[in-house]
């Protein structure tokens, strides 16, 4: 009669003690495979927009008005944040949390892979994705950028709609959603699951207010007209298809070809997925996760590699899935982590050793900015790089921070679609406000034969021939100085 009272308690302990052992693995894990974001003071330009975003909102910058980008706020928040407790001039705050958001979501998956198909699948599942989490460029690997951040609210998202946490899972879509819009792919999962439960009449309206308050929140506290244009509307343009075909199918086929390098212990498990069709049914939340996954790298037509990151935890998931359908075949448990392990070591070796020649440009070019002008200055580095005013510590003369939003320079795009009709609808009247409000002290002219050069460019060649002459060049890139005037005109 005493035993039955007990059983609760054994099975509190057991699941306490089986976390006891995970987590310290895990989070060694996540250490280990994000070393290499601690070598580097940045890792590409995302980061450098988000620092330089984030000294402006500390200044009293308003996000979407004198503050502008495409992406949600949440991001520019968590900088903003972090560099308010512990200074403006590191990412090592940031570095520290990409951890722990990598760390957040192998433990969700190994959660959602406990309660699926066991103890032994949770910590594969974990492991796994830990393996392949770093397997891209490290430029997109091991930056503290958005899709890394996405991840945790994503696993998330199907963890609490597993349960049927409608509420919860909203919330953890709408949180995806405002770290960078596709992350709200992750919506189709939830809602596949929703209708899988027969909840969608019960359940649907709790899934909607959870998703939606929170944005509608981050409109009101930003400026709901400014938030509706910037994270939707205006970004019609460097969403589109237009581009050099040859150039972005190239990208895709290398960060496809990265990433396969990098799960190959995932590729034969999953093909013996592909080929189980009651495997494919069963699944389904899983599949439904990676094709809407796999629709949020493709959107854009960009293929950046940082996009791939998407597609790694259903992918592990998936892996595990496979692995443990079958019971009594460890063999092939063992290889696929060896295999995931060899590959994660490449991949952590290349971070820890690569050249970042493009890093060591913008240092050269910063340290030159500062040299030629004053704490107090505003400068205009026209180029994709706003990295470079954080590094020279000056203030951007303009809330464009890239030439990106004033042509449509992307990754992708060549020439022909590339120019002041391509800009932000209406940048180019507020860009020549303020700088005419603002004149620059610096001019630094960064394209390098890049189709945003000023010589195709008649309002920026216009200014750079009224009022400046060139003082000096880096690496290709023209520094030019404000021509004397009379005390306060502007050029």
């Amino acid at each position: 009669m005493s035993a039955a009272p007990l059983a609760p308690a054994r099975t509190a302990i057991t699941r306490t003690a089986y976390w006891t052992r995970l987590l310290p693995l895990l989070a060694a894990l996540a250490c280990a495979t994000r070393l290499p974001s601690f070598v580097r003071p940045l890792w590409n330009p995302d980061e450098g927009y988000l620092a330089v975003e984030a000294r402006l909102l500390a200044q009293g910058g308003q996000l979407y008005d004198t503050v502008v980008d495409r992406k949600p706020p949440l991001l520019p928040w968590l900088y903003e944040a972090a560099f308010a407790l512990c200074g403006s001039g590191s990412l090592t705050p940031l570095r520290i949390l990409a951890v722990l958001a990598q760390l957040l979501t192998a433990v969700t998956l190994a959660s959602l892979a406990r309660r699926h198909w066991g103890d032994r699948a949770g910590r594969t599942a974990g492991v796994l994705y830990l393996l392949v989490s770093v397997g891209l460029n490290p430029e997109d690997a091991q930056a503290a950028g958005f899709e890394v951040f996405i991840l945790p609210w994503t696993a998330a998202a199907v963890w609490c709609a597993d349960r049927g946490r409608w509420g919860a899972a909203g919330a953890a879509v709408a949180a995806a959603f405002l770290t960078k819009q596709t992350g709200g792919a992750v919506l189709l999962p939830v809602l596949w699951l929703l209708h899988r439960r027969g909840a969608v009449r019960a359940s649907l309206p709790r899934l909607t207010a959870a998703f939606a308050a929170p944005v509608l929140g981050a409109a009101l506290l930003t400026d709901p007209a400014g938030f509706l244009f910037w994270t939707v509307t205006g970004s019609a343009a460097y969403a589109g298809l237009s581009g050099s075909a040859r150039h972005i199918l190239g990208r895709a086929l290398a960060n496809t070809a990265l990433l396969a390098a990098a799960s190959a212990g995932l590729l034969s498990p999953l093909a013996r997925a592909l080929r189980d069709g009651r495997a494919r049914v069963a699944e389904g939340w899983l599949w439904m996760w990676l094709a809407s996954s796999a629709v949020a790298v493709a959107a854009g037509c960009h293929f950046f590699g940082h996009y791939y990151l998407q597609l790694l935890p259903p992918l592990a998931l998936l892996a595990t899935a496979a692995l443990h359908a079958r019971p009594g075949r460890p063999r092939r448990h063992l290889t696929a982590v060896l295999t995931s392990g060899c590959a994660c070591a490449l991949f952590v070796g290349w971070g820890l050793l690569a050249p970042r020649p493009e890093l060591a440009h913008a240092e050269r070019l910063a340290a030159a900015v500062a040299h030629r002008t004053a704490p107090g200055d505003r400068v205009l580095v026209w180029g994709i790089h706003p990295e470079t005013y954080w590094l020279a510590g000056r203030t951007p003369a303009t809330r464009y921070l890239t030439a990106g939003l004033l042509t449509n320079y992307s990754g992708g795009r060549d020439g022909s679609r590339v120019g002041e009709a391509y800009a932000v609808p209406g940048a180019w009247p507020v860009f020549r406000r303020e700088l005419a409000t603002h004149a620059p002290a610096l001019i630094v002219d960064d394209s390098r034969g890049k189709p945003y050069a000023p010589a195709r460019l008649p309002t920026l060649r216009a200014l750079l021939a009224s009022g400046y002459t060139e003082a000096a060049r880096v690496d290709g890139a023209v520094l030019y100085a404000r021509a004397p005037g009379p005390p306060g005109a502007a050029p």
